[in-house]
């Protein structure tokens, strides 16, 4: 089972999304698996006839949203991640390579799927219908049609505890428990927990487990403030670890699994204390950082202690890596000074800004409009416009106005590929060159992606898909909104936060794991590992392979054909909206929250 960084292999033909399908099920063993000198009796069992008898070790998995050896290596030196270092000491551990782009719902959809985007459909928050020519949120019943490890073990009887995963709202029926991540509204819902009568116990003891509270800024709030801000981020990890253990002893468990989301929050909000260029400016709120990142340590301690009462193996990940935001790159406003796309006139974008900002001033943000201009605060006239940024997430999703496809398309079928090989060209150009801060000359784009190449897929079937992906250089994040005129706007070292890197991290201790700190996997690995940690068989349509390297004995992997299903990727998602009720799963007051959250970020700008 290949992996990559760029490509993938082409587990998807014409389209077509793999079903598994246990009553079709026959198990072969991998033809690049290393073979054990005597297989278990639960893999023969599971070469015989599919089935697993689930007698693995249990597995804990617990992710740091975002978390980079770049940061918590020199503060392990320091004697000041404890627990942490032991694992490393211990255990394997090394790079996790995310999705492209490094995106958290996209590279979290991987973990759970093992597949690429190109499989299960999620690329972003957003998502763009072709149809309508509207924006949707993405969630889970974006997904229905998507196999996860949790039906896959569920499947098998085992018995599974999801705890403030991204990307799991909302929350949907699991052999054990569900509860959903920080894209849920607020716990005034009922489905942001699976069973729906776990709200109360929840609630009873944790007034705010979906993390809805943003980032408080005050203009003389000072260094109090900063502290109560990070004083929240540190106490989400210590009640990650204990509802993680109530409900894991309430409900029992094989496979275990929550999100310390904040650790992203975090770095995106404290970079300038974190990077070693600016931090010593001040050692006050460094401290403040550094204090919260050992309140990490010590909640994965209480974790790493609770899988050890448990006999479990222990993965501790990220579904990206983290580095300094230094700029914004505007890539609709270089498609406009070369003519691709059209403003309305008369002020409109001026009007458009205006309104935006009266809406937010309301706290009506109006970015998910069911209604009206697909961009919030970008009046585009799609009749004379060829290409445009419909999002944007860290990358720039590009989609061709195309003829037939979109309502006002005006690019003919026969120009498409054209115009795509003269935009790659234009954004990799000299054109799309800048000097930064430092005096030195960078390229805005580090690659342009044609996603079909990107994913090693077909195109047939995935309207989601953009024409294009803009992938920004390393300390740039591309935006949809067009502000200035200039096609970067490099940030104040007042005003540098953090954003996303590919390079995450993976930690791997417990029963059967062997020392090594060389391991270099990515994140559709994970998947098929936790099932071969299971002794249950790993469906071949996933794109992961197993991570073999961090096994005291090369495990003896199967693999699972599966039915083949021709589904439309997440096309409920695609679906208009019907009586008013959103396919997306979100109404218009549950977007408002979701969109200040996710711009807060820089999520959606």
């Amino acid at each position: 089972m290949g992996r990559s960084t760029g490509t993938v292999r082409g587990a998807l033909d014409a389209c077509e999304f793999q079903m598994e399908d246990g009553l079709n099920a026959n198990v072969e063993p991998s033809p690049n698996a290393p073979k054990a000198s005597s297989p278990s009796a639960a893999s023969r069992a599971a070469d015989q006839d599919g089935a697993s008898t689930g007698d693995g070790p249990k597995v804990l998995v617990i992710g740091l949203d975002g978390a980079t050896f770049d940061v918590l290596k020199p503060l392990m030196a320091e004697g000041r991640l404890p627990r942490l270092a032991s694992a490393v000491e211990s255990g394997s551990s090394g790079i996790l390579h995310s999705t492209t782009p490094p995106i958290t719902p996209a590279a979290w959809t991987s973990f759970l799927t093992g597949k690429q985007p190109s499989g299960h459909g999620i690329l972003d928050f957003e998502r763009y219908d072709v149809r309508t020519n509207k924006l949707l949120m993405n969630s889970t019943r974006c997904l229905d049609g998507v196999s996860n490890i949790w039906r896959i073990l569920g499947d098998r009887g085992l018995r599974v505890g999801s705890v403030n995963v991204p990307m799991t709202y909302p929350a949907v029926a699991v052999n054990g428990f569900m509860i959903s991540g920080f894209e849920t509204p607020g716990p005034d819902k009922d489905d942001f927990v699976y069973p729906r009568d776990l709200r109360g116990p929840i609630l009873e003891r944790w007034s705010d487990p979906t993390l809805r509270t943003n980032w408080r800024r005050k203009t003389l709030g000072g260094d109090a403030l900063f502290r109560r801000n990070v004083d929240y981020m540190s106490a989400s990890f210590d009640q990650g670890a204990a509802m993680t253990r109530f409900c894991g002893d309430r409900f029992g468990w094989d496979v275990l699994m929550v999100v310390f989301k904040l650790v992203d929050n975090l770095q995106h909000k404290t970079w300038r204390y974190i990077d070693p260029r600016w931090s010593d400016r001040n050692a006050h709120r460094r401290e403040i950082v550094n204090g919260c990142f050992e309140r990490m340590d010590r909640a994965v301690g209480d974790l790493l202690d609770y899988a050890e009462s448990h006999g479990a193996v222990v993965l501790m990940v990220s579904d990206h890596g983290h580095g300094s935001l230094d700029g914004k790159v505007q890539p609709n406003l270089l498609l406009k000074n070369w003519g691709y796309l059209k403003l309305t006139g008369g002020g409109a974008q001026g009007a458009t800004r205006a309104k935006y900002l009266w809406d937010r001033f309301r706290g009506r943000t109006k970015k998910f409009a069911r209604a009206g201009d697909v961009l919030h605060d970008l009046a585009v006239d799609f009749s004379r416009t060829r290409a445009c940024v419909m999002h944007a997430g860290m990358a720039g999703f590009l989609y061709i106005n195309l003829e037939g496809r979109q309502p006002d398309g005006i690019v003919p079928p026969g120009e498409y590929e054209k115009l795509r090989d003269e935009l790659v060209a234009r954004f990799l150009s000299a054109d799309c060159e800048a000097v930064d801060p430092s005096g030195r000359k960078v390229q805005l784009f580090k690659a342009v992606h044609k996603p079909e190449e990107l994913y090693d897929c077909s195109r047939e079937g995935r309207e989601w898909m953009p024409d294009l992906i803009l992938t920004p250089h390393d300390g740039l994040a591309a935006v949809r909104k067009i502000r200035g005129s200039g096609p970067v706007q490099w940030l104040r070292e007042s005003r540098i936060e953090g954003t996303h890197r590919s390079e995450g991290i993976f930690i791997a201790t417990g029963p059967g794991i062997r020392h090594v700190e060389t391991v270099d996997a990515h994140i559709v690995d994970c998947a098929p590992t936790i099932l071969t940690l299971m002794n249950v068989p790993v469906p071949e349509d996933m794109h992961g392979r197993v991570i073999t390297d961090i096994f005291d004995t090369p495990p003896q992997i199967a693999t699972q054909k599966v039915a083949t299903q021709k589904v439309a990727a997440s096309s409920s998602a695609l679906a208009s909206d019907r009586d008013g009720d959103a396919e997306d799963g979100y109404s218009e007051e549950d977007l408002a929250k979701i969109t200040e959250r996710l711009s807060d970020l820089g999520y959606l700008e």
